[in-house]
């Protein structure tokens, strides 16, 4: 099944110039890009985008974090997309994630860290856990006129 959805590479990605690096984890493993744009959030964006956890401890550090830098927003599209891309991010928490992910191999902050220094995980990308978040967040990141329909060679070759 085709589906979308959405990552984001979080200021500390776009910081170390991870952003070539991480797209191309995605696009070699065949899912299409089909919206990018690089922006600076405000605080209100990054509330609307962490609603979810509003009533939780750590919301005002995410809000924080996703506001401290420039942010890459993308759409990825693909069989199974939300999957892929989850198991190529890897854990939340980078040193827990797998070598061959983007967070084990690029991040190494962990849990105890960051309670510590009372701060949010850097965790380098954002990426929707299920179909509804998927279906919500590229709404609210992306117009549908932002996101672009075109054929790749190789469609033909993908399930």
């Amino acid at each position: 099944m085709t589906e979308q959805t959405l990552v984001l590479v979080k200021p500390d990605g776009v910081a170390r110039g991870l952003i070539g690096e991480i797209i191309s984890r995605f696009e070699q493993r065949g899912l299409k890009l089909i919206g990018l744009k690089f922006i600076w959030v405000d605080k209100k964006h990054a509330s609307e985008h962490y609603d979810v956890h509003k009533d939780k401890p750590f919301f005002k550090g995410l809000v924080e974090f996703l506001t401290a830098g420039p942010v890459v927003a993308m759409v990825l599209e693909g069989v199974a997309a939300i999957e892929v891309v989850r198991k190529l991010t890897g854990s939340t928490y980078p040193n827990e994630s797998a070598p061959g992910t983007i967070r084990g191999d690029f991040a190494h902050v962990s849990k105890e860290y960051a309670n510590r220094k009372n701060k949010t995980v850097a965790n380098l990308i954002h990426a929707s856990d299920s179909k509804e978040s998927a279906e919500k967040e590229i709404a609210l990141w992306f117009s549908s006129d932002e996101l672009i329909n075109y054929k790749r060679s190789e469609d033909d070759f993908m399930i």
